[in-house]
């Protein structure tokens, strides 16, 4: 009788058991959370520059700034840097950056002109630890930052100060976000690429949208505004600053922080956990009766 019963049920119950332990593992949030914390701790490390998405600037000699609120009410206000951050910036720049984009950020034959880009620009693409880069012939990948918050924002200073124009660094006040017209915007003009959990998907050629989970707000906007290798940049006339403060906080409430009324998020993938987490508890269960239903026959 017990060798039946461990023939007949307990092997597919272990089996079921286990493939169910593997799916919870790969679909757990818990990991995404952790690499998220990771992520804003490093963005906010040493207390210098921007923190994560509080939008405060350090105590800078000869930097004073009251960013909380926008001269135009629409929640985001675009900084200039402090010509302090220009001299580190050039050192910095020199060491880690020259060697592809040329001392003076013209660009060379391993390289893209960085000039006139913005400070906005360079700071989305070194915060964000997508540069430097190693592999120049891959789409560079969201990685843990090389510099901390306060060299990222002087590399950026000294890149601005070659050239006007372009991307400048912003800060974002989210306290009057219209979140329900951020998911509406966002539903237009990003879910094709991103998807409507903010997972990122695959392009074409190799190429893919990033996850957006661990996106500061700070970032999200400068990646809007600079559009950032495939992405295409939305100026003003194509999305205002305060569609893209809505935006931005919806990305940072109901993508970064989802509210789970069923309980377990599955690792805010969508509909892709919830078909497997549907097919383990089905299919297995359906096998299990099966066995049963062969056993009685």
């Amino acid at each position: 009788m017990r060798s039946l019963f461990r023939g007949r049920f307990l092997v597919p119950a272990l089996l079921l058991v286990s493939v169910g332990l593997f799916g919870l593992l790969v679909f757990s949030p818990s990991a995404s959370s952790a690499t998220s914390a990771t992520s804003t701790a490093n963005t906010g490390s040493s207390g210098a520059g921007l923190k994560a998405n509080s939008g405060q600037f350090p105590e800078t000699p000869g930097f004073s700034s009251s960013p909380n609120q926008s001269p135009s009410g629409d929640g985001i206000y675009n900084v200039s840097l402090p010509q302090s951050f220009i001299a580190p910036g050039q050192a910095l720049f020199a060491a880690n950056c020259a060697s592809c984009h040329g001392g003076d950020a013209a660009g060379t034959d391993r390289a893209p002109n960085l000039q006139s880009l913005g400070a906005g620009t360079v700071d989305f693409w070194v915060s964000t630890g997508r540069m430097p880069l190693a592999n120049s012939s891959i789409q560079a990948a969201r990685k843990q930052p090389r510099f901390n918050n306060l060299q990222s924002l002087e590399i950026s200073a000294y890149v601005q100060s070659l050239a006007p124009g372009g991307v400048k660094v912003p800060v974002v006040n989210l306290s009057n976000a219209n979140v329900g017209n951020g998911f509406r915007l966002f539903t237009l003009n990003c879910a094709a690429c991103h998807t409507i959990t903010g997972a990122g998907d695959a392009l074409a050629d190799g190429a893919y949208a990033p996850s957006l989970h661990y996106a500061t707000t700070r970032q999200i906007v400068e990646a809007v505004r600079s559009g950032p290798g495939n992405m295409p940049h939305f100026g003003p006339g194509n999305i205002s600053n305060a569609e893209v403060r809505d935006i931005t906080a919806y990305v940072h409430s109901y993508i970064q922080h989802p509210i789970n009324r069923g309980g377990f998020g599955l690792g805010g993938i969508g509909p892709v956990g919830e078909g497997f987490v549907g097919l383990l508890i089905g299919v297995g269960a359906l096998m299990l009766v099966c066995f049963w239903i062969g056993d009685r026959t």
